[in-house]
């Protein structure tokens, strides 16, 4: 078996891979994720000198999926550094902007396929179901709600909003987004998902899709942990999709490092702007993160500009015992979702890189926006719209799932 660990360094947004097999050992360093691949994953490669090299590509298979010349780029970069490595014992950085994305003019706020009150004629009552279940879950554990709010994200984020994320492994696919890099461990809600399912079936079996249900989940799991004030319609008429790639995981979901120049590009590739990137990193006013997603901001680096304030630094390093452990995403108002985030985010009291990058220059005066009362709640209602129609599959590209967890 090959041990494969991904990390990255301190400011460049590198990714890095490091292996071993049986006969041989890695320094791995720090790292964020450790997971096992099969020996035949490994392409033997060889140089201009007729040395032999190494290409892991079980995690890769992406380079075959690519279809931009951005992404074609990227891919190699990628292979250039790896081919510097010797077979087995070294590690390799891949160095170009992650991802490198184009940026797309923004779609309208609802997808050409989707509509209000959906399910009206066909399934009446489909949302209270939802509403209801979510309701009951957020009772019990407001951390579900976050989970949810981030499912619609992950989900939305790679191959649109379809329900990709929720399939799990088969015999024909054993690499579903849910295992990817960003995802595994760390999404929740999923038996939510289905709890909602098993009832709507009951009552209109074949009717609404699991794509309809994350997206209303996502939706009133807003509106209860804001304590009812954030609530917006949510169009629907999405078909779940029919493809799920761990791998797609890396390149599209915006990673905790990412810089500004990073999340615009990753943002606008989704049609979404810079004001509705801020807008919508709002979400981060509740949730928790393992300590090993801001590994790079501890210990606090005092030069960097962006670093941590001392007290918050020193009170999140008690907390970090280990990689594993967790902290509440915003240590004021962890458990309510509203603009504190932004209040955080000028005082240097963020976890993420990516939190602490809305403080440049291209977003800072978006930041203070959003501490108006009420700004930031209205700009949240229309980008969360409007993230629910990325990629919407229909009738021809998509299915009604039976089970969420798995296609028809």
């Amino acid at each position: 078996m090959l041990l494969v660990r991904y990390s990255y360094t301190t400011h460049s947004y590198f990714y890095m891979i490091s292996w071993a097999n049986e006969d041989a050992t890695c320094n791995f360093g720090s790292a964020t994720m450790l997971f096992e691949m099969d020996a035949a994953s490994v392409l033997e490669l060889r140089d201009d000198d007729g040395h032999s090299k190494s290409l892991v590509v079980g995690q890769l298979e992406w380079l075959r999926a690519i279809n931009t010349m951005a992404r074609k780029l990227a891919a190699l970069a990628l292979l250039v550094a790896l081919l510097g490595c010797v077979a087995h014992t070294c590690q390799a950085g891949y160095g170009f902007p992650y991802p490198l994305s184009s940026a797309k003019k923004s779609s309208s706020l609802v997808a050409p396929t989707l509509n209000y009150a959906h399910y009206y004629k066909t399934c009446k009552g489909a949302e209270k179901i939802v509403r209801d279940v979510v309701q009951e879950e957020i009772k019990r554990n407001r951390g579900i709600g976050a989970g949810l709010i981030r499912l619609f994200f992950h989900d939305c984020f790679v191959q649109g909003c379809d329900a990709s994320v929720l399939l799990d492994k088969t015999p024909a696919n054993e690499s579903t987004e849910k295992f990817g890099l960003p995802n595994i461990g760390s999404l929740r809600g999923f038996e939510v998902i289905d709890k909602i399912k098993t009832k709507l079936e009951a009552k209109c079996k074949g009717v609404v899709s699991c794509a309809d249900i994350v997206a209303f989940a996502g939706r009133d799991a807003t509106y209860f942990l804001s304590n009812k004030k954030v609530y917006f319609e949510m169009p629907a008429g999405r078909y779940d999709g029919c493809v799920s790639s761990a791998s797609e995981t890396l390149f599209n979901l915006p990673p905790p490092f990412a810089n500004i120049t990073v999340l615009e590009a990753m943002f606008a590739a989704k049609g979404l702007n810079l004001d509705e990137m801020v807008t919508l990193s709002g979400a981060h006013t509740v949730g928790i993160s393992h300590c090993s997603s801001f590994g790079d901001r501890l210990p606090r680096n005092a030069s960097d500009p962006m670093a941590m304030n001392p007290r918050f630094a020193s009170s999140v390093t008690r907390k970090c015992k280990s990689a594993s452990s967790t902290v509440d995403q915003d240590f004021k108002t962890p458990n309510k979702l509203d603009n504190q985030y932004y209040k955080n985010v000028l005082n240097h009291e963020v976890l993420f890189t990516s939190d602490a990058a809305l403080e440049s220059s291209k977003t800072k005066r978006l930041v203070k926006q959003n501490l108006v009362p009420n700004v930031w709640e209205t700009k949240f209602k229309q980008a969360m719209r409007k993230m629910g129609g990325i990629g919407v599959k229909t009738r021809a590209n998509g299915e009604i799932r039976k089970n969420c967890r798995l296609i028809n």
